[in-house]
């Protein structure tokens, strides 16, 4: 499924050889399905960068093998700034772990531009399982191993690996893992029951923990939610040092002229620091960041060290 999205931007960028930039529409690939954290960022920083920017702006979800067939194509990409592509922590942190053969090098066939949005892993459960928080959940899942089953927007994405590692962390409860194809579908079966445990970032999942219909029993930050006051963090719920959370930068090909490069993270340096996509953030509990190419590259290179020892402790594999 691909879906489309035109937002119109303003600002010039000049190439060495005097070409303007943009001088034409940029694709914005989301690599996944609909419905998830990644569009959420997506449209949000970019319908900001649109008026530091003057050209139209493409936003385009590409979703499939777990982010792997829109990296690939990205990867390939002339290096001209006019495909650009959401990297986050399953495409640049553990499917280079996940012992396939991927389409892409993360470090080799991309450039960092910025990161953008930190979003809170949030740990729920069907309204109906009895259980009331991360305690609750971990004696229900050791008095009844191997019968609840726990959805994630795919292998190897950042939910299945925030479940993992608190499966780990708790000394290896038995959740049953069952992949979707996007934050989206695995969202609908669990309202609908069809399965009972969900983790996921923030914005997909909020408005039915608000409505009842899911229960939230964890946040993965350190301390607690200012929409979710009394949903302790995993950390406070005896894990102490615990901390997960879904990342989303802005990426493109490798060799990506610099002046393209500094013009892409200012602008969305400014962008998450706006009021607009502050509010926009605080409604969905999602933290802005808005790094530089040089602190994001130091970022994804401490996530692919911590995650790569999460998946091979858990011996998770790709598909």
């Amino acid at each position: 499924m691909r879906k489309t999205v035109f937002i119109f931007l303003s600002a010039v960028v000049t190439f060495a050889q005097g070409q303007t930039y943009p001088a034409k529409p940029i694709r914005l690939i989301v690599p996944f399905a609909p419905g998830g954290s990644s569009e959420f960022v997506a449209r949000t920083v970019s319908a900001e960068m649109a008026k530091g920017l003057s050209q139209n702006f493409v936003v385009e979800n590409k979703p499939g093998g777990g982010g792997n067939i829109a990296m690939g194509e990205v990867a390939r990409a002339e290096p001209d700034g006019y495909t650009l592509i959401i990297g986050h922590i399953g495409t640049l942190a553990a499917n280079p772990f996940m012992g396939q053969e991927l389409p892409y090098d993360a470090n080799r066939d991309f450039v960092p531009i910025s990161l953008l949005v930190k979003v809170v892993t949030l740990y729920v459960v069907h309204a109906d399982v009895p259980v009331k928080d991360l305690k609750g959940l971990i004696e229900l899942a050791r008095r009844e191993p191997g019968k609840l089953n726990y959805g994630s927007a795919g292998n190897a994405s950042a939910g299945h690996l925030a479940m993992e590692y608190l499966k780990l962390a708790t000394g290896g409860i038995d959740l049953q893992h069952v992949p979707y194809k996007g934050t989206g579908p695995m969202v609908i079966d669990l309202v609908a029951g069809r399965t009972q445990v969900g983790v996921a970032g923030t914005p997909p999942l909020l408005q039915h923990v608000k409505a009842g219909k899911l229960r939230a029993v964890a946040v993965g930050t350190p301390g607690r939610l200012a929409v979710l006051p009394s949903v302790r963090s995993v950390a406070e719920q005896g894990y102490p040092g615990f901390e997960t959370s879904q990342w989303y930068g802005l990426i493109g090909p490798a060799r990506l002229p610099d002046s393209v490069i500094k013009r892409l993270s200012g602008e969305a340096a400014k962008a998450v620091r706006s009021k607009a996509v502050l509010d926009r953030l605080a409604t969905e509990s999602a933290i802005p960041v808005g790094s530089t190419p040089q602190e994001f590259a130091q970022f994804i290179a401490k996530e692919q060290a911590r995650w790569k020892e999460v998946i091979q402790k858990a011996h998770i594999k790709a598909d």
